[in-house]
C-alpha cells in the first residue's frame, strides 16, 4: 500500500536517489549535476517554509515525491505555484503520481492557492532521454497547454523545448484572501 505524507529533511537521501536518475539519465530535468545531500536537505527545508513537499511511501521506501515552488517571487503571484513531481522509475504508471498530485492539490486549495503551473521539458522528436509522457500525464489531470519555448534547454548534446501547462484549482475573486503558509495550515482530510 502507498501512503502520502509530508517529506522531511531526513528523507533527502532517498528522494535524491530518485531524482539523481532523472538528472543523469533523462532530459526531464535540465539540471546537469546531482546536488549534494546537504543542498538537497536545504531545498526540502526551504520549500516547507511556505509550501508542501510530499513523499509517497510504498513498502517502507519512498517511491516518489512532489512539491511546489513560487511561480514568481512578487506578491501579485502569491496565488500561483509551479509544480514538480518525480516517481521512482521502477514505479511509473502505478498511480503514485496521481495520488501525489491529488494530495498536493488538496493541501494547496486549503492554503488558498488558485493556479498550479507545470514547466515541462518537451522533445521536438521523442528520443531516449525524453518523451511526451509528462505532458500526457498532466493533461489527464486537467492541465491545459499555455505555451511553448522553443529550443531553450540543452542537454545530452541536443536542444529541447519547454512547455508550460496550467490548471485552476480555486476561484479567482476581486478581494482574494491571502494564502496560508504551509506551516500555519491545519490540514483537513
Amino acid at each position: 500500500m502507498t501512503t502520502i505524507r509530508v517529506a522531511t529533511e531526513a528523507d533527502a537521501e532517498e528522494i535524491l536517489a530518485i531524482y539523481a536518475k532523472y538528472i543523469e539519465q533523462t532530459a526531464i530535468t535540465f539540471e546537469y549535476v546531482v546536488p549534494s545531500i546537504e543542498e538537497f536537505r536545504g531545498r526540502i527545508r526551504h520549500t516547507l517554509e511556505r509550501f508542501p513537499y510530499l513523499a509517497a511511501e510504498k513498502d517502507g521506501k519512498i517511491a516518489g515525491y512532489a512539491y511546489v515552488s513560487p511561480f514568481k517571487e512578487r506578491a501579485a503571484y502569491d496565488w500561483s505555484v509551479e509544480t514538480s513531481i518525480y516517481v521512482d522509475m521502477e514505479q511509473k504508471r502505478s498511480g503514485i503520481g496521481r495520488r501525489l498530485y491529488e494530495e498536493l492539490e488538496n493541501i494547496l486549495k486549503q492554503q488558498g492557492i488558485l493556479n498550479v503551473n507545470a514547466c515541462i521539458a518537451y522533445p521536438q522528436a521523442e528520443d531516449e532521454y525524453l518523451t511526451k509522457d509528462s505532458v500526457l500525464f498532466h493533461e489527464k489531470l486537467g492541465y491545459t497547454m499555455v505555451g511553448t519555448f522553443h529550443q531553450c534547454g540543452y542537454k545530452f548534446h541536443r536542444w529541447y523545448d519547454m512547455v508550460w501547462m496550467e490548471k485552476f484549482i480555486g476561484e479567482h475573486r476581486e478581494n482574494q484572501p491571502d494564502i496560508i503558509p504551509f506551516p500555519k495550515l491545519k490540514l483537513e482530510k
